[in-house]
């Protein structure tokens, strides 16, 4: 038997993600102002890039924690 869908701690898990990603940028902002002038310019358009896609993920995952806890009241 399949078993119930619980989504009771989704808000707290999307909150919890956002903060790890948001980690993961701050991280990867700060290798780019230490290191800009040693790594080659592929590299840093590539950790610039995957920054963007974190930003947007960051974004999402706010907006699914939100709306969880809407729906949760």
């Amino acid at each position: 038997m399949a078993k119930p869908d619980d989504r009771s701690d989704n808000a707290e898990k999307l909150q919890q993600m956002a903060g790890q990603t948001a980690g993961n940028l701050e991280e990867a902002e700060q290798y780019l102002d230490e290191h800009a002038d040693e790594i080659s310019a592929t590299e840093k358009q590539n950790i610039e890039a995957k920054n963007e896609r974190r930003r947007s993920s960051i974004a999402g995952f706010r907006e699914e924690a939100q709306d969880e806890a809407n729906n949760e009241q």
